[in-house]
């Protein structure tokens, strides 16, 4: 696992803070959060929950994103835009193929496996531990304007100058050689 922080050359942000009943902070995955090309594993995207959002904020982000995945890049599991101010929660397994746990407006964008959902985690056997930063945006625009064939990165970019404030939870995970 390495040191890289894939928020320390972003514009600082008001925190504030995001739970789970899936995963607490720092804990590994459940299997079912694991892809199902992993024995056990089922794609099923974490529960999660928001409070004390900066002043101002007028929609939410999610995504979850491995700086571990030996890519150069990490990897992007799951990214949802345009979630609307009064939402502060989304169920788990929102992130399926429908998003059927998904808010009105909100939409997904395709993962690095070009799947508009949530992708489970499978860190390549031996690799080590690998972190998954599951991140709530608090956002100073109801929509962040990025097209539903957009990648996460985009979304990112476009993020950049609208973040009022991040949530981060992280998970592990991890499959031994």
């Amino acid at each position: 696992m390495s040191a890289n922080d894939p928020f320390a050359r972003l514009p600082e942000a008001a925190t504030f803070t995001v739970t789970s009943t899936t995963v607490a902070d720092g804990a590994p995955w459940s299997p079912e959060q694991f892809s199902a090309g992993v024995p056990g594993g089922r794609d099923v995207s974490p529960q999660l929950s928001w409070s004390g959002a900066p002043e101002g904020t007028k929609s939410y982000a999610v995504t979850v994103y491995d700086p571990d995945a030996p890519t150069g890049s990490g990897f992007w599991h799951w990214a949802v835009a345009d979630i609307p101010a009064t939402v502060t929660e989304l169920p788990e397994g929102a992130g399926d193929e429908e998003g059927s746990g998904l808010p009105e407006g909100a939409f997904q964008l395709p993962n690095d496996i070009r799947s508009a959902r949530f992708t489970g985690a499978a860190p390549p056997a031996g690799h080590g531990p690998h972190r998954y930063f599951v991140v709530v945006h608090a956002l100073d625009v109801e929509t962040t304007g990025v097209p539903a064939d957009a990648t996460p990165a985009l979304l990112g970019f476009t993020m950049a100058g609208h973040t009022l404030g991040r949530a981060v939870l992280t998970a592990t995970a991890e499959i031994p050689g």
